[in-house]
């Protein structure tokens, strides 16, 4: 049964460093001594890897990160639990395919390890990673990323400004061109929010609203602690 914790992003206005969600973290990694972290997305490794630990080691968690392992693979194939961070997406996909931890990974989490994401690790989680808002700095071999849940998330999702005169796409211009060649449901979830999956069953967690997009349908809000299992389908 897959057990996720996928974290639109990593901060909020006004919030330390995972502060926002810690108390949904240590319940997700309830019974979990050692965490292992994954920091491909940003480039300084040990810097990101330092973050982390001063995040979670004070609420009990100790940090190994994947970067400093002599075999990742073996580092993923025996870790009690998983954390994606968040940066490139682009460049955090090549790695995971550089170093042969596409399938390791996914296999990990259909054995019950806990998979935690936030913002490029949460879209790591989804079929593919094209509704990232991320630049592509590097090509990855596929946009295929690992496949744990059967929709996709927009983290960091914002709002159309109506007072706005930056004539660019929106974000939901943008979804909308996703569904003109794409039918998978969109989650935008917005900073401060992130998504409990258990197994079939799916929450919004945090304290705001998502926006759900669907192709052929208009956007729908949806209200914070509602049920999403029905995007598990």
């Amino acid at each position: 049964m897959r057990k996720l914790l996928l974290i639109s992003s990593s901060r909020t206005h006004g919030t330390g460093f995972l502060e926002h969600c810690l108390d949904a973290i240590k319940s997700h990694l309830s019974g979990v001594g050692r965490l292992l972290f994954v920091p491909y997305a940003l480039a300084d490794r040990d810097a990101y890897h330092s973050l982390v630990e001063k995040s979670l080691t004070p609420a009990g968690i100790e940090v190994d990160s994947i970067h400093k392992a002599g075999d990742p693979v073996a580092a993923v194939q025996s870790a009690e639990a998983i954390f994606i961070g968040g940066g490139n997406s682009f460049r955090l996909l090549k790695t995971l395919y550089d170093q042969n931890l596409i399938d390791p990974i996914r296999t990990a989490v259909d054995n019950g390890i806990p998979y935690m994401g936030s913002s490029a690790g949460t879209n790591m989680a989804c079929p593919t990673m094209r509704t990232t808002n991320d630049m592509p700095i590097v090509e990855p071999p596929s946009l295929s990323t690992l496949g744990l849940i059967p929709f996709q998330i927009n983290p960091h999702y914002l709002d159309p400004d109506p007072g706005s005169k930056h004539k660019g796409e929106t974000r939901e211009q943008r979804l909308a061109e996703f569904h003109e060649e794409n039918d998978v449901p969109v989650a935008g979830i917005r900073e401060g929010s992130f998504l409990i999956v258990d197994g079939d069953s799916c929450t919004l967690g945090g304290d705001k609203s998502m926006r759900l997009f669907r192709a052929g349908q208009p956007p729908e809000e949806i209200e914070a602690g509602s049920d999403l299992s029905f995007l598990m389908k």
